[in-house]
Formats: structure tokens, C-alpha cells, sequence
């Protein structure tokens, strides 16, 4: 049984600041529990470039709303709070916001927390223990 608080996460090697978001990474790889589990906050008036060729993700937002625009398809789809989004096909993407939103993000495989976004919008895998 764990019990893992935001407050303790923040101001540690797991509370990441990638720019245009902040992540705090609260379960992870070496918790064994085959997934990740990110509290993440996106910046006000931000678009990030995302494509996450190594992982799936699924996102909950909790609060604001913005938009995804998949890359492949240039499909817009509006997000708010309360809806989950799937990238279930590793989809290239450009995330949106014009007042900011906070989410609840999983992730497949796990990531071992400090992982930034390359140049292309990737995590890369860790397959380190």
C-alpha cells in the first residue's frame, strides 16, 4: 500500500519543468506497478509538440480546457475538464491551451520520472531497472 501526496513530489528530482508544462511524476517505473501516473500542469497559452513513439497515454483533465490537433489527420479535437483523452496509436500531436489546464496522465510502459520531451516531442525508453 502507498499513499503518495503531491506536496511531497514537489520541489524534487520528480517535480520536472519542460517549459511548457510542469509534471509532477508520482507513481513510477520503480514502483512496479507497469505504469506511470503524472499529475501534469500546462502553461496558459502554450502548444506543445508531442509524439510519443515508445509510450501510450491517458489523459484526465481535472481543469481548463484547450484542444489536441493529431498530426496525421490535422483532426482538431476540444478537450475540458472532466474528459479523458487516449493517444492509443502513439499519435503525433500538438497540444493547445489559451488559460492553462491540469491532468492526470498514465503512461505505458512506465517512465522512471525524469524524462523531457526530445526534439521530435519523444520519450525515450529506459529499459534500465
Amino acid at each position: 500500500m502507498k499513499v503518495i501526496s503531491l506536496k511531497d513530489i514537489e520541489g524534487t528530482e520528480h517535480d520536472v519543468d519542460g517549459g511548457n508544462w510542469v509534471s509532477k511524476r508520482m507513481l513510477l517505473k520503480k514502483d512496479g506497478m507497469g505504469y506511470t501516473v503524472n499529475y501534469t500542469t500546462i502553461k496558459p497559452g502554450t502548444e506543445t509538440h508531442i509524439w510519443y513513439q515508445n509510450h501510450l497515454e491517458s489523459v484526465f483533465l481535472t481543469e481548463g480546457e484547450g484542444e489536441v490537433v493529431t498530426l496525421s489527420d490535422n483532426k482538431v479535437w476540444p478537450i475540458k475538464k472532466d474528459d479523458l483523452y487516449v493517444l492509443d496509436k502513439h499519435d503525433e500531436h500538438l497540444l493547445r491551451t489559451k488559460d492553462g489546464m491540469s491532468m492526470v496522465c498514465v503512461f505505458n510502459p512506465p517512465l522512471t520520472g525524469k524524462e523531457v520531451h526530445d526534439e521530435n516531442g519523444v520519450y525515450p525508453v529506459d529499459d534500465s531497472e
